[in-house]
């Protein structure tokens, strides 16, 4: 159990430093000012608020349902992998939020205007940080 509890923060560190590096990727390779979409703006923040919904729901159904098992089962090898995917999903989701603030970048909004894609994705991330499930928690 402890080995996979390290996996997953290898994982969410890994993915932590690559929103990181996305910043600085969209503020060095991001062309020049240019005449932004707002609708490409809008349909991602749509896209972004479904997304944190859905970590929700995958928080609730595959991470926290596994947990509870895992406390009187911590041997269960199949609610284990449930448990561990289910956090995987979670960055997964969270990292694709940096990723719309990339790909605004690069369709010309500015800094300013994506940093709340990277922070949410960064936040989402350092909050959704793996705890080793057992009964002393109950």
């Amino acid at each position: 159990m402890e080995s996979t509890v390290k996996a997953i923060r290898i994982i969410q560190i890994a993915m932590l430093v690559s929103i990181a590096l996305y910043v600085f990727i969209g503020q060095s390779l991001a062309s020049a000012a240019r005449a932004s979409n707002p609708v490409i703006f809008y349909v991602l923040s749509l896209a972004a608020i479904t997304i944190v919904g859905v970590i929700l729901v995958v928080r609730r159904t595959l991470v926290l349902q596994s947990e509870a098992t895992l406390k009187t089962r911590p041997t269960d090898v199949a609610t284990l992998n449930r448990w561990k995917s289910g956090y995987i999903v979670t960055y997964v989701l969270s990292e694709s939020l940096a990723v719309f603030g990339l790909v605004l970048c690069f369709v010309g909004f500015t800094l300013s205007q994506v940093a709340p894609f990277y922070l949410a994705g960064f936040i989402l991330m350092l909050f959704f940080r793996p705890r080793q499930p057992s009964a002393e928690l109950t």
